[in-house]
């Protein structure tokens, strides 16, 4: 195991692929010497939990996997972060994180890091081509550029099939996202 990074708060949404986010983001993460704090979104939270995942991401990171806010006077559930990681995000959280909502979780973490100084977002963008063509998609991509976002996006890391014809079993770009992650704490 490497050196010991900081806290990685890792976020899942509810976008295909998400189901891999243990043995692609989380577990690697962890080699490389980060401790992580995962956050979901509510639906990734549910798709999480039915299949086991949110017991297995809590035993290997030995922190709650939050995907609700805590009530007030509750313990914060993990340590503070030193890069937030999104991936994958779907549109939807896009969408969201460019127009500032913070109506879930997720949204309320990652939205007040783009605004906090030096500390590093990381985002995975895990859509289709037809996302990207929507008339507000351009506009997205630029709002989070110019906050400082670090995009892990383009033909070269995520090619953008049609909706329901991108090859099954497609494994999403773990490795590009880690690479973005080490550049971001450089």
């Amino acid at each position: 195991m490497e050196k010991r990074r900081g806290v990685l708060g890792v976020v899942g949404t509810g976008a295909g692929g998400v189901e891999a986010l243990r043995t692609g983001l989380v577990e690697p993460a962890l080699a490389r010497g980060w401790q992580v704090a995962v956050t979901l979104t509510p639906t990734a939270g549910r798709w999480l939990r039915a299949i086991g995942e949110v017991d297995r991401l809590e035993k290997a990171t030995g922190l709650p996997v939050r995907d609700e806010p805590r009530l007030p006077g509750e313990a914060r559930p993990h340590p503070p972060v030193d890069c937030y990681v999104v991936a994958p995000a779907s549109a939807n959280t896009v969408a969201k994180l460019a127009a500032g909502i913070a109506d879930n979780q997720v949204l309320t973490q990652v939205g007040e890091a783009i605004g906090t100084l030096d500390l590093p977002v990381v985002v995975f963008p895990r859509v289709n081509a037809a996302h990207a063509r929507h008339p507000a998609w351009k506009r997205n991509i630029a709002a989070l550029r110019e906050a400082d976002v670090r995009l892990v996006y383009g033909p070269d890391v995520w090619s953008l099939y049609e909706p329901r014809e991108a090859p099954s079993g497609r494994e999403l770009p773990w490795q590009a996202v880690l690479d973005a992650i080490d550049d971001a704490v450089k």
